[in-house]
């Protein structure tokens, strides 16, 4: 059997979310400082959801068709790498929304491919993706807060330099990944649509798309609403980088809760927190203990949740599937129900304030949290490591 290729899969996954940990909670400040509107950063930070609607499963569907997806993960990085190459001379909206939709159309292609190539590593092993996934964790925070470090002493352009930069070590991890074994092709022939008309299924998609929509506004308008507030970039850093500590910590633990807990169990505490988050973060700006609160629970919201429901996909949808499975549920959840999320936050902000724009994110969480209640049952498939288990009792 082939070992494991760990570093080279962590390292990749170090690159990916420093992307995002430099990306994320300052490009929308950068934007600012061109004298873009609420509307146009919204506008422009959903390009990132939108290309994910359609991205990764036409990405999933040619990796599964021709089995060649190190060359798509490989030939992504490439043309991310290029396209963001692009803001360095633009400043207008037009040519922003352009070069913000090809850099998401093919970064969006990596990571359900990459999600997928470390699950045929580990096979039986699925616990373990915890921690290389974590390494992830780990890039973002040492993103987010040298980014928040950097930017209070240069000018706002260095994001672009910055998040640059990690493209390229994204591309050369991309370079050195090995491809696992072919999967069992017991599974090949098993119709995705007859995978979807399970009602867990379903309901577990329609869930993932809300906690994203969920977090739209938190993705978009955070920084500024924390900076808005009187908070340093420094101080937004840290409390981004809160946040991921807590994913860390969860993910290190994630196979000895899913031991403990059944994924329905943990997707269910994971939305009633963020029901409670997206609350606090609205109405409770003004205290720093509300704002380290909100972020520890940044550990359910995203890291338990996250690891539960990318194991059910990896289960629920077996052999060649895998690829289009997890590209359904990033296209559904990071895609349309983060661009959701990220539009009616860009409309409501001005209009609404953040109190309410945040509120409607709990309402998004609230109703994943009656999804997952009424419909998804660990029926004899999976624990939230990825192991088979016994049926939940239904309540």
């Amino acid at each position: 059997m082939q070992a494991l290729p760990y570093w080279r899969l962590s390292g990749y996954y170090l690159f990916y979310f420093s992307f995002l940990g430099a990306f994320s909670p300052y490009f929308g400040l950068y934007l600012q400082s061109l004298s873009f509107s609420a509307w146009d950063i919204g506008l422009l930070m959903s390009q990132m959801q939108m290309m994910r609607m359609f991205g990764p499963y036409l990405w999933g569907w040619l990796a599964d068709r021709f089995d060649h997806r190190l060359v798509i993960i490989r030939l992504a990085g490439a043309i991310a790498l290029a396209g963001f190459t692009a803001f360095f001379w633009l400043d207008r909206l037009p040519g922003m929304l352009l070069a913000m939709a090809a850099l998401a159309f093919f970064w969006s292609a990596a990571l359900p491919l990459v999600e997928t190539l470390t699950f045929d590593h580990l096979r039986d092993d699925c616990g373990r993706y915890s921690r290389i996934r974590l390494w992830g964790s780990i890039g973002f925070i040492a993103a987010v807060m040298g980014t928040g470090v950097l930017l209070d002493a240069a000018p706002p352009i260095a994001v672009l330099w910055i998040c640059w930069s990690i493209l390229l070590g994204i591309l050369v991890f991309a370079a050195v990944l090995p491809e696992a074994a072919p999967a069992p092709l017991g599974d090949a022939l098993r119709p995705i649509a007859a995978i979807l008309r399970q009602p867990k299924v379903k309901a577990l998609l329609a869930a993932c798309f809300m906690m994203s929509a969920a977090h739209g506004a938190f993705y978009v308008f955070y920084s500024i609403h924390l900076a808005g507030h009187g908070y340093s970039k420094t101080e937004v850093g840290a409390l981004w980088s809160l946040g991921v500590v807590a994913e860390i910590v969860v993910f290190m633990w994630m196979a000895r809760l899913a031991r403990r807990f059944s994924l329905r169990t943990i997707l269910l505490a994971s939305f009633a927190a963020a029901v409670l988050r997206f609350l606090l973060m609205g109405w409770g700006v003004g205290s720093l203990a509300l704002m380290i609160a909100v972020q520890l629970l940044h550990g359910l919201t995203f890291g338990a949740y996250h690891a539960s429901a990318i194991a059910a996909v990896n289960r629920w949808f077996p052999g060649r599937a895998q690829g289009r499975g997890q590209a359904l549920y990033s296209s559904l959840s990071f895609g349309a129900g983060g661009l959701l999320g990220s539009l009616i936050s860009g409309h409501t902000w001005e209009t609404w304030g953040a109190g309410w724009t945040f509120s409607l994110g709990s309402l998004f969480a609230l109703a994943g949290f009656l999804l997952v209640w009424g419909w998804v049952r660990d029926d004899g498939g999976i624990d939230a490591a990825g192991r088979a288990k016994t049926p939940d009792p239904v309540p």
